[in-house]
C-alpha cells in the first residue's frame, strides 16, 4: 500500500492518497503564523489501519520544515501530538 501526504494550500488541507485514491484529509485554517487544524478525516472503508497517523505525521512534517507552528482543535490531532512528544514543539 502506497501512501502519499500532499499539501493543497488552494484547499486549504493536507489529503492522503493511498494507491492514488484518496483516503483522508486535514483541513486547516491559516491564523498568523500558525495553522489551526479543526478536522481530519479517514474514508471510514479504510479506519483502524493507522492512515490518521500517517496523515497527521505527514502534514506535520510539512509545517515544521515551513516555520510555522499549529493550534489542534482536532481531538485527533491533538492526540496524535500528546503521543508524539517529538511535535510539541510545534504546538503554538
Amino acid at each position: 500500500m502506497a501512501n502519499d501526504v500532499q499539501h493543497h494550500p488552494e484547499r486549504s488541507r493536507y489529503e492522503l492518497y493511498v494507491d492514488g485514491r484518496l483516503a483522508g484529509v486535514a483541513d486547516y485554517q491559516v491564523q498568523g503564523e500558525a495553522l489551526v487544524f479543526p478536522h481530519t478525516e479517514i474514508d471510514p472503508r479504510l479506519r483502524g489501519q493507522g492512515l490518521g497517523a500517517v496523515l497527521v505525521r505527514g502534514a506535520l512534517d510539512d509545517v515544521r520544515a515551513s516555520g510555522r507552528t499549529i493550534v489542534a482543535r482536532c481531538w485527533y490531532v491533538a492526540q496524535f501530538v500528546d503521543e508524539h512528544p517529538e511535535y510539541a514543539d510545534l504546538v503554538r
